[in-house]
Order: structure tokens, then C-alpha cells, then sequence
């Protein structure tokens, strides 16, 4: 027995190899330049004179021209090759976030910013394809879960110090070091080095227009990220103002608390996800998601809002790299670009329709709390859509038990 698990842990396959920890790395700098311009380009461009609609479309412009970039970035990583693609969209955001310094005129940085989300779009979703190349098959629930927490560290820190070099320097400052993070992640790129999966010509040769695009075995997961992203959307969007309505002055508490449960959990589930397999975490992390909500929308102190944010971040924290490690499994090796543009694009519209409908939801009832409770409806839809796949799953992997048992 002793010998049997020996080899076992022989034959598994390293994780930390050097082009795991370079992307990982290329990841963290895009992020955290990215992250930076959050809270600070509104702020500069309210201080040129722009109105609250335009302060509202430096969010939307950006998410828009993503979400339509991302089919197609899958599609070209797929027939173009990943590193091209990667190289491309790194660039686009660098020179983008550079060319912010230039402009002083709100329409100006509005165009700027339809720019950058197609950078934007290339880049993440090459980045995810990239990862998911590089790890083992047998480890990629861990994996997923080590490289999703460059993101929660970029969350977590990045929109802190772009206010922090904004109010001690200039906005200029912050650009001058978003753009340098961003190049540094260019630089950290032309160095990943990695053994991509070789495909047949007839493989690739995928013949409707749409799954050119789309990749249908990530649809399920997918619309269970965004139920999911609909309530992070109504969360980054209106905490602030719920925070205002509960009394609570220092709502930033929240984002702390998930970020650093965030980085506690994601390694843990991810080992639970390749041992056990998806249902494992997508149940209890829809539960803590659900309870996190329930929480949030009764928190009146720092203690109640903290208890709250834990909670969620051991939904969050669980859900999103299960998800996207659901996805590439369920994925074949030549469609994992598509893959990757159909799961994120899930994730940027759900954040973007979080924003509107949950905002819309808030206004005709007058109260962010009954907005946040109301929001944990969606996670009880994704148990329930999740539920009757794992249900019809089962029911087919009977019938063809059954098939092969069948006297002939």
C-alpha cells in the first residue's frame, strides 16, 4: 500500500514549474495595474468636468467592448496560437493606460477606455487559456485555485494604493506606475515557456460561425458564473451607498475580509475539487455565497459587515476557480480558448447587469438591504439549475450502465 502511494505521488505531475509562476506573475502585475484605475479614473474625470453619466460609462464602455472582444480572442487563440494573442492584448492595455496621460478631455478618455477593454479582453482571456495549458490535468482544481489569488490580491490591494499614490502624488503618478506594472507583465510574458497541446487540422476545423466562438460544454458553467457575477456586480456597485443607508462609514472593510478569506479558501477547495470532483465545492460555496448575502443585508456595524464579508468570501473564494476548472475539463484541449472567452464573458455581463438590474431593483423599493436580500435568489437558482444537471447527468450515466449490463 505504502509503495502504491510512493508511486502514485511520484507520477504526479509538478504544479510550481517556472512557466506556472511566470503567468501567475504576468497575471498579478496586469491586475494590479488595472485594479489601480479603478477608484482613480472616475475621480480625474469628474475633476475635468464629467457628469454622472459619463463617470457611469468609464465602467460600462469598458465592460462592453470586453465582453464582445472575448469570443473573438477565443476563437483566435484556438487558430493563432496563445502567446501572439497574449502579446497582443498586453500591449493594447500598456499603451492604452499610457495614452490616459495625454488626454483632457472626458470623450477622449471614454474612446480611450472602449480601447483598453478590448486589450483588456485579449489579455485575461489569454491568460486563463495560457494556465490552463500549463497545469496538470489532475491538479487543475489546486491550480486554478493558486492562480486565482494574483486576481484577489490585485482586488485586494490595488484600488487601496491607486487612491493612496492619487492623494499623496497626482493621478499622472498613478498612471505612471499602472503602466509600468502593466509592461512589466509584457516582459513577464515573453519569458512563459511551455509544451502547448498539439492539434490535429481536423480538430480545429470547426465549421458553424457561432462555435467558432462559443463553446457549448462551457455553457453550464458559465450561466452558473454569471448568477454569481449578478450579485458581485450589485455588490462592487453599491456597497458604498448601502454602507451610507446601514450607517456603517467604512464599507472598504468588506472587500478586506473576502480578500483575505478569499486567500485562505481558493487553495484549500481547489485540492477538495480534484478529489472529489465539482459538487464538492459549488454546493457549500453557493451556500456560504448565499448566507454571506443574507448577512450583508442586516449588517449595521463593522462586526456585522465583517462576519458577512467572511462568509462571502468563502462562497466567492470557492465558486469562481471550481467554475472555471469545471469549464476546462469539460472542454477539449483545442477548445479551450473558446472555452475560456465563453466563461469570462459570462463573468463580465453578469457584473454588468448586476449593476443595472439590481440598481433598478434598489430604486423602485428605495432600500439597498432589501436589494442584497432579494440578490439571494439568484444563488438559490444556481443550486436549483445545478442540482438538475448533476440530476440528469446521473440519469445518463445509468441508462448507459445499463445499455452495457443488458443481455444480448
Amino acid at each position: 500500500m505504502k509503495q502504491t502511494a510512493n508511486t502514485a505521488a511520484a507520477q504526479r505531475k509538478p504544479l510550481w514549474t517556472k512557466a506556472f509562476v511566470t503567468t501567475s506573475l504576468a497575471n498579478l502585475l496586469l491586475f494590479f495595474s488595472f485594479q489601480m484605475l479603478i477608484p482613480t479614473i472616475p475621480a480625474y474625470l469628474s475633476q475635468l468636468g464629467g457628469d454622472e453619466v459619463q463617470i457611469g460609462l468609464v465602467i460600462g464602455i469598458f465592460t462592453i467592448s470586453s465582453l464582445l472582444t472575448r469570443p473573438f480572442a477565443g476563437r483566435a487563440l484556438d487558430s493563432l496560437g496563445r502567446k501572439h494573442v497574449l502579446l497582443v492584448g498586453l500591449t493594447i492595455c500598456t499603451l492604452t493606460i499610457a495614452g490616459y496621460s495625454f488626454l483632457a478631455a472626458a470623450a477622449l478618455i471614454l474612446a480611450a477606455r472602449f480601447v483598453h477593454g478590448i486589450g483588456w479582453g485579449l489579455s485575461t482571456t489569454s491568460l486563463g487559456t495560457v494556465i490552463a495549458d500549463i497545469i496538470p490535468p489532475e491538479r487543475r482544481g489546486e491550480g486554478m485555485g493558486y492562480y486565482g489569488l494574483s486576481n484577489t490580491l490585485a482586488m485586494a490591494s490595488g484600488p487601496l494604493t491607486g487612491l493612496w499614490v492619487m492623494q499623496a502624488y497626482s493621478f499622472h503618478t498613478v498612471l505612471i506606475v499602472s503602466t509600468g506594472l502593466a509592461l512589466l507583465s509584457v516582459l513577464c510574458s515573453l519569458f512563459i515557456r511551455y509544451e502547448r497541446p498539439q492539434f490535429r487540422a481536423s480538430e480545429q476545423a470547426v465549421q458553424r460561425f457561432t462555435d467558432r466562438l462559443w463553446e457549448r460544454t462551457a455553457l453550464l458553467p458559465s450561466a452558473l458564473l454569471l448568477l454569481t457575477a449578478i450579485c458581485y456586480g450589485g455588490i462592487v456597485t453599491f456597497i458604498t451607498l448601502y454602507g451610507q443607508e446601514a450607517g456603517i462609514p467604512n464599507v472598504g472593510l468588506f472587500f478586506l475580509c473576502n480578500a483575505s478569506m478569499v486567500l485562505i479558501v481558493r487553495p484549500l477547495t481547489g485540492v477538495l475539487f480534484d478529489r472529489k470532483g465539482p459538487a464538492w465545492v459549488l454546493v457549500p460555496g453557493a451556500f456560504f455565497t448565499c448566507t454571506g448575502l443574507w448577512l450583508l443585508s442586516y449588517a449595521h456595524s463593522n462586526a456585522s459587515l465583517a462576519g458577512a464579508a467572511l462568509c462571502y468570501g468563502i462562497g466567492f473564494g470557492s465558486l469562481q476557480p471550481a467554475l472555471q476548472a469545471w469549464t476546462i475539463a469539460r472542454a477539449a484541449p483545442y477548445r479551450r480558448g473558446a472555452a475560456n472567452g465563453t466563461f469570462f464573458s459570462a463573468n463580465d455581463l453578469g457584473i454588468g447587469l448586476g449593476a443595472m438590474l439590481l440598481g433598478g431593483i434598489a430604486h423602485a423599493i428605495g432600500s439597498y438591504a432589501v436589494m442584497y436580500r432579494l440578490s439571494t435568489g439568484l444563488i438559490v437558482l444556481f443550486l436549483v439549475v445545478y442540482g438538475c444537471s448533476f440530476w440528469l447527468h446521473a440519469q445518463k450515466l445509468s441508462r448507459a450502465r445499463a445499455s452495457r449490463h443488458k443481455p444480448r
